[in-house]
């Protein structure tokens, strides 16, 4: 493992930590997307494209995990991500907390999660943490 890798790994390590360390349970939750370019890119945004920039990040799955099935960190769940789903490019993550001490109920889970896929859709992803197929933390542009 080289030392960038290393890393992003503790950078999503300490986003398990922070979650731990919440008095109440939280549930994370994940939006695996692509990167797409509408059919109607003009050329400039095509080369932009190709160099690896620009396009919209089209959300593909999303799944909720408690702190406990998370123990294998992120490169366990990226092999689940695409042992069960297609390629994905950018994972956003955020956390959902529970109350009295329980995990949030599944309604509000999937309440959470459905706001959490439309944000992305329209491109609002400045409250979720985001990270590449490697693990790599990520600062994306709306």
């Amino acid at each position: 493992m080289n030392a960038h890798a290393a890393t992003a790994t503790s950078h999503f390590d300490q986003l398990l930590q922070a979650a731990a360390r919440e008095p109440q349970p939280q549930r994370l939750l994940f939006v695996f997307t692509t990167a797409e370019l509408p059919p109607d890119a003009t050329p400039a945004q095509r080369a932009r494209f190709e160099r690896g920039e620009g396009g919209s990040l089209t959300p593909l799955m999303c799944v909720d995990k408690t702190l406990d099935e998370l123990k294998g960190g992120f490169p366990a769940l990226a092999s689940e991500a695409r042992a069960y789903g297609p390629p994905w490019q950018v994972v956003f993550v955020a956390a959902l907390s529970g109350a009295g001490g329980r995990q949030p109920t599944d309604a509000q889970v999937d309440a959470a999660m459905e706001r959490m896929v439309d944000a992305v859709k329209r491109g609002e992803i400045g409250g979720f943490a985001a990270y590449d197929g490697h693990g790599e933390p990520l600062q994306l542009a709306a």
